[in-house]
C-alpha cells in the first residue's frame, strides 16, 4: 500500500485522506469521554495539516526556493494557537490540556501523512491511543491518591 501513494494526484489524495482518518481515530477517544474537540475537529485539524504539507511539497514549481519544511513548521505554529484556545484555567485547576496536545498530535500527524510517513503515523496513532484509553484507567487512581493527601481525614479519637 505505501509503494501507491507516492507523489501522484490520487496518492496525495490518500494521504490527505489517511490524515483524516488517523486523526479522526483520536477524536473518537475524545467524543466518547465528553470532550470538546471530537472526531470533526481532530479530523479536519490532521486533514489540514496534510494538505499544507502536500502543497507546500508538490504545489510549487521545482524551482522554488523554500524548502517544503517550512510548511510544516507554520502548521506547528498555527496549531498552537488553537490548541492554547482549548486551555482553560480556573484556580488551580488546568482543564483541556489533553485536548490542546491530541490536537497538536493530530497535526503532527497529518503532517506526516502529507510527507509520506505514512507507516509512522498509523502507528503513532496507535501509540496515542493506548496512552489516552491508559489514561482514562490510572487517571482515577491518581485523582484519588491526590483527594486524600490534599485532605486527610481526621483521626477517630478512642480516648
Amino acid at each position: 500500500m505505501l509503494a501507491i501513494v507516492g507523489p501522484n494526484s490520487w496518492g496525495l489524495v490518500a494521504r490527505v485522506a489517511l490524515a483524516a482518518l488517523l486523526t479522526a481515530f483520536i477524536g473518537l477517544e475524545r467524543e466518547f469521554n465528553g470532550h470538546p474537540a471530537g472526531i470533526r475537529t481532530h479530523a479536519i485539524v490532521g486533514l489540514g495539516a496534510a494538505l499544507f504539507t502536500v502543497a507546500g511539497a508538490f504545489g510549487f514549481s521545482p524551482q522554488a526556493t523554500d524548502s517544503p519544511s517550512r510548511v510544516a513548521a507554520q502548521v506547528v505554529t498555527g496549531i498552537g494557537f488553537l490548541g492554547a484556545g482549548t486551555i482553560l484555567r480556573h484556580r488551580d485547576r488546568v482543564r483541556g490540556l489533553t485536548t490542546a496536545a491530541t490536537l497538536w498530535f493530530a497535526a503532527g500527524v497529518g503532517v506526516a501523512c502529507g510527507a509520506g510517513l505514512l507507516a509512522i503515523a498509523a502507528a503513532s496513532t496507535g501509540i496515542a491511543l493506548v496512552l489516552l484509553l491508559a489514561g482514562r484507567i490510572t487517571d482515577p487512581m491518581f485523582r484519588d491518591r491526590q483527594r486524600t493527601d490534599e485532605y486527610p481525614r481526621p483521626e477517630s479519637d478512642t480516648h
